[in-house]
């Protein structure tokens, strides 16, 4: 939301259009977080940190609930989350800081999003022998694509992935 909240800030958008905009884009935010629920439910004293903290990164890094230790499973976990946001406002401040005094082109880098997407599905297409859920979300997005359009398809495209995963649960759990 940082790079959509500064063009619409810098492009005079009313404060309502970039509320709901922010509410929008950050609603990818609670499919990560239900998806999340078995892999956080038991994780005692981390859990509301890492709730907190559930990043695009971190969910991208902690989807598959592969972890080197399950021992220590929820610390590796807890850890992982603690970097990503330490990180993520470390790259905010001194992004902040230097962009105001050493010039830059930003030319290109939204494609950043893009790429960080493509590599969290990559890595599930291949750590999954079911591709249930990759092909939902794949087909779901390409029809809301066609019927939306590029500008509007990201909500309907959730709420169906939504609705067809929950129906398809039973036969995707059975399987997992």
């Amino acid at each position: 939301m940082q790079y959509v909240g500064v063009s619409l800030l810098a492009g005079g958008a009313s404060v309502l259009t970039t509320a709901i905009t922010t509410f929008m884009v950050n609603a990818r935010h609670m499919f990560y977080s239900i998806s999340m629920i078995d892999t956080y439910k038991d994780a005692g004293k981390y859990k509301p940190y890492m709730i907190f903290t559930l990043t695009d990164e971190t969910y991208s890094l902690l989807c598959d609930g592969d972890t080197p230790d399950r021992e220590h499973a929820d610390l590796y976990r807890f850890l992982v989350s603690m970097f990503n946001y330490s990180y993520w406002i470390t790259g905010c401040v001194l992004g902040s800081l230097l962009g105001a005094v050493i010039p830059f082109s930003t030319a290109g880098i939204e494609f950043s999003m893009t790429a960080l997407f493509i590599a969290s599905f990559t890595e599930q297409w291949l750590n999954t022998h079911d591709h249930i859920s990759a092909l939902t979300g794949l087909f779901s997005t390409l029809v809301c694509l066609i019927l939306f359009g590029p500008e509007r398809f990201l909500i309907p495209a959730m709420l169906v992935m939504t609705l067809v995963l929950t129906l398809l649960r039973g036969r995707v759990e059975k399987r997992a």
